[in-house]
């Protein structure tokens, strides 16, 4: 690829433009300044790649955390809250999960508490978004911590042609080192370039994520309070409609022998 915009530019070059730019210091560089800066150019494009598709998938979870604190709570089980909520939805599958654990544990032949089968449940759904949710951002932290060596590399390499040159002239002349000189302050400029987008990315989403974590985690508890008490338990609704009247728990709906439901600590 460097090789063909090379070739592409060299009639440019021929008529007078400026012979210490970019293109000819990577002509004159060589297979080794090619190659690095090939390598930082695929850094930069997969770094911005990354950022704009978690930004979207983040901004998907903030958007269905708003839906779900305006209407979720209005719902008189959680089936029925479910059923509002999109297909895909991060905070859906953390209800579908605990409903799953909830009729889990009444198959269970080895006696477990109902509470920490449901929080080990809910706990292993919130780290399984959370994981999915930091997919590439470990790429961001290595392309941060990397690039400016990438570049330190085409550093030196264009610090050490331009010694040979001026050992092969025997005087330190202007026109014989400002090619591989600028070649090497263009590939310490490039490694930046690189590394501090990718930086700034990694620490921003890294902050969104922990808030989204944040309100994953609340969310889970407030299930797990209404599983744990048969409706009974739920937060308090901020949008300041009405919320339709829970069913409470009855002498016979008590006893998870009896109906299914949870049995919670005495």
């Amino acid at each position: 690829m460097i090789t063909t915009i090379l070739a592409a530019a060299a009639p440019a070059a021929a008529k007078g433009d400026n012979p210490y730019g970019l293109i000819p210091a990577l002509r004159e560089g060589g297979l080794i300044s090619q190659t690095v800066f090939t390598i930082l150019v695929i850094m930069s494009i997969v770094s911005f790649y990354i950022l704009f598709s978690k930004l979207f998938e983040q901004q998907k979870i903030i958007n269905q955390a708003k839906r779900v604190r305006s209407n979720f709570w209005n719902s008189t089980s959680l089936r029925e809250g479910s059923a509002k909520l999109e297909k895909n939805s991060a905070y859906k599958q953390l209800v579908d999960d605990g409903l799953a654990a909830q009729e889990q544990h009444s198959k269970l032949t080895d006696p477990v508490e109902a509470h920490d089968w449901l929080h080990g449940s809910l706990a292993r759904s919130e780290a399984a978004i959370n994981s999915k949710l930091g997919g590439g951002l470990a790429f961001l932290a290595t392309v941060g911590a990397t690039s400016p060596f990438i570049g330190l590399f085409g550093t030196v390499i264009g610090i050490y042609r331009a010694l040979i040159k001026i050992g092969a002239a025997g005087q330190a002349s202007i026109d014989a080192v400002a090619g591989p000189v600028g070649e090497a302050l263009i590939m310490t400029a490039l490694g930046l370039v690189v590394a501090v987008p990718a930086v700034l990315a990694y620490n921003w989403l890294q902050r969104r994520n922990k808030a989204i974590a944040e309100d994953l985690s609340a969310f889970s508890n407030d299930v797990l309070g209404f599983l744990a008490s048969n409706g009974a338990v739920r937060p308090a609704i901020a949008s300041g409609a009405a919320p339709k009247a829970p069913v409470k728990p009855t002498t016979a709906t008590t006893t998870a022998g009896q109906t299914g439901g949870v049995q919670t600590r005495s």
